[in-house]
């Protein structure tokens, strides 16, 4: 459990510092532990609310195809930069693409660590 709150986090830190660094608009000020104490605030949130989420908005994501599901995954960003004051996030557009890009850096990190890690599985951690 411990290890995989330990990957969960580093993922979640890879896939948001990656992000600040391509989307001018998403800023941690330059400061790397913005970006660490994001990451466990991610997480947490991740962990906690979104599935709560989920299951609650599980009929409109019926209905959207799923679409639903990543207003969901950005709520969880608008939450993150609430939490976190040197984190910011400016413009529906960069929430947008910050989604995108955390989920994409999240599965293929998801897919590095399954491929070397092949007799325990890791979740995606965002």
């Amino acid at each position: 459990m411990v290890r995989w709150l330990l990957v969960s986090w580093f993922v979640n830190a890879v896939a948001l510092g990656l992000t600040g660094w391509l989307l001018s608009d998403m800023t941690f000020h330059g400061s790397g532990w913005t970006v660490i104490w994001s990451a466990a605030v991610f997480g947490v949130l991740n962990t906690i609310l979104k599935p709560f989420l989920k299951l609650i908005t599980a009929p409109i994501a019926l209905i959207t195809l799923g679409l639903a599901w990543f207003f969901v995954a950005m709520l969880m960003l608008w939450l993150t930069q609430l939490i976190i004051g040197d984190f910011d996030i400016h413009g529906f557009w960069t929430y947008v693409m910050a989604t995108i890009i955390v989920w994409v850096v999240n599965v293929v990190l998801d897919m590095l660590f399954r491929r070397n890690d092949s007799n325990a599985a890791v979740p995606v951690a965002g």
